[in-house]
């Protein structure tokens, strides 16, 4: 028979036993608690050397690199559009209602479409000539470019840039939106068809139409006043796509269509989101020599970035098509406009036409113009006798950088 005093004892070492127990497992608990709250230690956003020139598979320097993100930060910012394959995880499905609205409107009869010619290469596919009976009321048979969806992998971008080419509406400046052909492969995107070409590329022949000896004789296919009133259609362009809180992301010449009158209509919306800001959360191949500071180091886009690339746009207009930041590699122009630095004034340029570029090119976004007020500016210029842009001194020689490819990818 046990004694009473035994079961004291074990009475009080097992209380001892497990008051030993609780303080050892608390400290460890609140420890874990606290690694698991405490926020990762994520480096400046706007240091330079955070942000790296990755390699990409070709050789040609067609304007566009990839950059490693030395951080991968999810965005605050909201915007009404598609979610993107490339900031969805490999392990995340798409559920199918994502595309079910922009699948459902804007359907063209496919049997009322006839692909003829190949026009080039888009971000998705072939870009074709075609002829579409009857499309938005139109009797008869309207041209219209097709861009065709040829590779899967591209899928989500082409219908994110669908659902941006719905909001745009029509504008003399834009090039218009007709259709699509989404219910069976292959799928297109159906727009206005433009006879002239992309600017860069009229920028660039102009210079081929003109002898090298006759070059002080001016341009023979460009004038002044026409190189003015590109500007001019442009700014009109995105003065209405930022009214419509349309981020174009990609402005540049080779993104500005040419009609046979010679207006200019923007073009070209595989990179566009819709919002007052955008925040790039992936590694993707870029536009560096158009993009501003605060989306080269900041991974943020609103209508000021564009702003900061129509600048670079208005500069390749007075250039005739020449490289951005001639002479300098990607690299070069990262250390460079991170450190201030800014394109010169060519020769040939007024010094009014250089000022808009170099508002343009302000470091703070918000001491940018708006593309309202760009129009205003450059409306007086047209309306003024004065040539802002001197075609007789132009030194092809000083901008002879045309770097070239097919159709830039992102």
């Amino acid at each position: 028979m046990a004694h009473p005093g035994d079961k004291t004892t074990v009475i009080i070492i097992a209380v001892v036993v497990c008051g030993v127990v609780l303080l050892v497992t608390i400290p460890i608990i609140w420890v874990v608690i606290r690694r698991r709250k405490s926020p990762k230690k994520i480096p400046a956003d706007n240091d330079p050397n955070n942000v790296e020139l990755d390699r990409v598979g070709s050789d040609a320097d067609d304007g566009y690199q990839s950059l490693k993100l030395p951080y991968r930060r999810t965005s605050d910012h909201t915007y009404q559009g598609l979610k993107a394959r490339s900031d969805i995880e490999d392990n995340e499905l798409t559920s199918d209602e994502t595309y079910e609205d922009v699948k459902t409107r804007s359907q063209f009869p496919r049997n009322q479409l006839k692909i003829k010619e190949e026009l080039g290469h888009g971000d998705f596919g072939s870009v074709y000539k075609a002829e579409a009976w009857d499309i938005l009321g139109r009797s008869g048979t309207t041209i219209v470019a097709a861009k065709e969806l040829k590779d899967p992998a591209a899928s989500t971008a082409f219908f994110k840039e669908l659902a941006v080419l719905k909001l745009l509406g029509t504008h003399p400046n834009v090039v218009s939106f007709l259709g699509c052909c989404t219910d069976t492969e292959p799928y297109y995107l159906l727009l206005e068809f433009v006879s002239g070409g992309s600017l860069q590329s009229a920028l660039r022949t102009s210079r081929t139409q003109q002898t090298y000896g006759n070059l002080h004789g001016g341009s023979k296919s460009l004038s002044p006043r026409d190189l003015t009133k590109f500007a001019w259609d442009v700014a009109k362009g995105m003065s209405f796509l930022s009214s419509k809180k349309i981020l174009h992301r990609d402005l540049a010449t080779r993104n500005v269509l040419v009609s046979a009158d010679r207006t200019c209509k923007v073009s070209d919306f595989g990179f566009s989101r819709e919002g007052d800001e955008y925040e790039r959360t992936t590694k993707t191949r870029l536009p560096v020599r158009w993009m501003a500071p605060e989306s080269l180091f900041h991974r943020k886009y609103t209508t000021k970035s564009d702003v900061w690339a129509f600048g670079v746009l208005l500069w390749e207009i007075v250039t005739l098509g020449a490289t951005p930041y001639p002479g300098m590699s990607k690299r070069e122009v990262m250390d460079g406009v991170q450190q201030g630095y800014r394109m010169r004034k060519p020769p040939h340029c007024d010094d009014r036409m250089y000022s808009l570029m170099m508002k343009c090119w302000s470091e703070q976004s918000f001491k940018r113009p708006g593309f309202p007020e760009l129009e205003r500016e450059l409306d007086v210029l047209m309306e003024d006798e004065h040539d802002y842009i001197d075609l007789a001194n132009f030194d092809e020689n000083a901008y002879a950088s045309l770097q070239t490819s097919r159709e830039e990818k992102i």
